[in-house]
């Protein structure tokens, strides 16, 4: 029987404080929501207890790294400013640090100063779903600390990004838009440059498709680790004509197309299930 073709994926490490994290088998990124109004009810929290709670429960899965972010990015959210997002954040971090002190922690924010900040409080990693366009200052600052940065694509702001977004060809313009962003990424010093296509992020439910089928093509030739997040996203319960509760399935699905189409970090709400996807794919790689 003959199996689908799957994507060699480069032997490549990104640095965390010191600590050289392979990605050589894919690795999962556990989201963790410091905020009321997540798109996915599940993943809602504030108490720092529950906070702590679901960073164990990811790293017992066997999460890799641990996304913490205080600002949804969901289509219409309240947009909250640095100094909020550092409050909630800092002692998020403080409490994941003291009771798991190995976990590789990641900071979803558009903000320089909160990038900054929470890499001095120990974070390992900047998660910018806007690539530096929302702060200027953003990729200098990830230069300047030296740790990896995550670059997504994304059309317009996320109040406005799902207002009719155009294209005449998705995946090129995608690709444009992270080569540009490499090159001044690598001028301001960053080492580990990871790109992010940004699935849902002003894009349609046919372009957020058309983008997976080509997926393959970021990694090919931007040459750079390549992280994927469709977790119960609109891509797959907007298709079924379900909810964000019922997309577990669908997420699995497209996480196992994303492998095969060569990508490193899958983000995701449910790391179990991610981490089973990886396991078995790797086993029919041989």
């Amino acid at each position: 029987m003959k199996t689908n073709h799957i994507h060699t994926l480069p032997s490549l490490s990104i640095n965390c404080r010191g600590r050289l994290l392979s990605l050589a088998t894919p690795v999962v990124m556990g989201i963790i929501n410091v905020t009321d109004d997540s798109f996915y009810e599940g993943n809602r929290m504030r108490e720092l207890h529950h906070v702590v709670e679901k960073a164990g429960k990811h790293l017992a899965e066997g999460a890799a790294i641990l996304d913490l972010g205080a600002q949804s990015t969901r289509p219409g959210a309240e947009v909250i400013g640095a100094e909020e997002e550092l409050n909630r954040l800092l002692p998020a971090i403080h409490a994941i640090i003291h009771h798991y002190p190995e976990a590789i922690i990641s900071i979803d924010t558009w903000y320089a100063s909160v990038a900054e900040k929470t890499v001095h409080a120990g974070a390992a990693i900047i998660n910018d779903i806007s690539s530096g366009d929302l702060d200027p200052a953003m990729i200098p600052v990830a230069g300047k600390l030296q740790v990896p940065y995550i670059a997504m694509h994304m059309l317009g702001k996320p109040a406005t990004m799902q207002a009719n977004p155009a294209y005449e060809n998705v995946t090129r313009e995608v690709l444009d838009y992270l080569i540009r962003k490499l090159a001044e990424c690598r001028a301001a010093g960053i080492r580990d440059f990871i790109a992010d296509p940004g699935f849902g992020f002003g894009k349609t439910l046919d372009h957020n498709y058309e983008l997976m089928s080509q997926l393959h093509l970021v990694a090919e030739i931007l040459q750079t680790p390549v992280l994927t997040g469709i977790s119960r996203k609109s891509m797959i319960y907007k298709l079924l004509g379900t909810s964000p509760v019922e997309a577990l399935n669908g997420t699995t699905v497209l996480n196992t197309i994303a492998l095969q189409q060569g990508t490193h970090i899958l983000r995701v709400h449910d790391v179990k299930e991610a981490v089973e996807t990886i396991r078995i794919l790797d086993k029919l790689k041989g």
